[in-house]
């Protein structure tokens, strides 16, 4: 965490844009932040109150959260646009959301034939509006980038529901759940694999290159993104070679993990699979491959490959039309 939690001065313009198109009175002082860098929490928290006191709406959290753009993102919103693959995308948000704000933390959690992107806020002012935005942002956004060919199975709530369930359903589009504890979307494990419309591997490299250096100045590179970075620059290495390259013990490491919701495991798995998908796009022979990416020969990365995507490799390449 950096010393002063921010969010980007785009998250802002949103807010600011949403209170301009609604003609809703806000004071002067907070208008001017889109002149500024990154903002304060505690600014951001001011103009949250303001807005949605003005707005005097129990759902304008969703509201706005339906109406933000790639753009409000930062880069962050062009770097999960330009992934292959939904579940990439997701992969990337808990890389990189601290570049659009600190006020709250990702993780993902595999449960049977599902995956949930938990939300975890950490605010003091208006949450469960700022909740609402964050959760709606992101399956608005999982329709767009998809061309409408995924969407979350489902969303939950960790708040009771702030007006009548029929208007979340008809603002939102999909099943809901309130008072359940948590905040996730759910996506079906085989929707992971849905391509998005404006993948472009050149960009993303690009993109996760600049991203890599915010999250550095801002100092707010989580361990879990540190693990991966490592990992892409040396994906043959097992865990206590990246504790040693971080500076821990492997038994540390995992404890550091556990506590940001995730794993060595499951973040190599993470890896390797983007990187594995990538090397047989580059028409790479599976030997090469399975060397590339540590495994003993072509038969172990043909399972774990499987057991990744549900499919062989060789059928994945059918499908790219190799």
């Amino acid at each position: 965490m950096s010393n002063t939690p921010s969010v980007t001065v785009h998250y802002a313009q949103a807010i600011l844009q949403a209170a301009e198109r609604l003609a809703l009175p806000l004071p002067e002082t907070l208008r001017d932040l889109a002149r500024e860098g990154r903002i304060p929490l505690v600014r951001q928290d001011e103009l949250w109150e303001a807005f949605c006191v003005a707005a005097a709406d129990p759902l304008i959290g969703l509201r706005l959260g339906n109406a933000l753009q790639v753009g409000h993102l930062d880069m962050v919103g062009a770097l999960l646009m330009s992934c292959e693959t939904l579940g990439e995308a997701l992969e990337a948000l808990l890389e990189y959301y601290p570049i659009v704000g600190e006020g709250g933390e990702f993780s993902l959690h595999e449960e049977g034939d599902a995956l949930r992107l938990v939300y975890q806020p950490r605010y003091a002012v208006r949450r469960e509006e700022r909740v609402e935005a964050v959760l709606a942002s992101l399956a608005h956004m999982t329709r767009w980038i998809t061309g409408e060919r995924a969407q979350p199975l489902e969303l939950h709530f960790a708040h009771p529901a702030r007006a009548d369930e029929a208007r979340y359903i008809e603002l939102l589009g999909c099943p809901l759940q309130f008072a359940c504890g948590e905040n996730f979307l759910a996506f079906e494990r085989d929707e992971l694999n849905t391509p998005l419309i404006q993948a472009n591997a050149l960009m993303r490299e690009h993109l996760r290159g600049l991203a890599d250096d915010l999250l550095q100045r801002l100092g707010q590179q989580s361990l879990a993104a540190q693990v991966q970075q490592q990992l892409r620059q040396q994906p043959r290495w097992g865990k206590e070679r990246i504790a040693e390259q971080l500076d821990l013990s492997g038994r540390h490491l995992n404890r550091k993990l556990a506590e940001e919701g995730t794993s060595f495991k499951l973040l190599r798995d993470q890896v390797l699979h983007q990187m594995a998908e990538q090397l047989l796009r580059d028409s790479s022979r599976l030997a090469e491959v399975a060397e590339a990416l540590g495994f003993s020969d072509e038969s172990a990365f043909a399972k774990a490959f499987r057991r990744w995507t549900g499919i062989t490799p060789g059928q994945f390449r059918q499908g790219l039309g190799a």
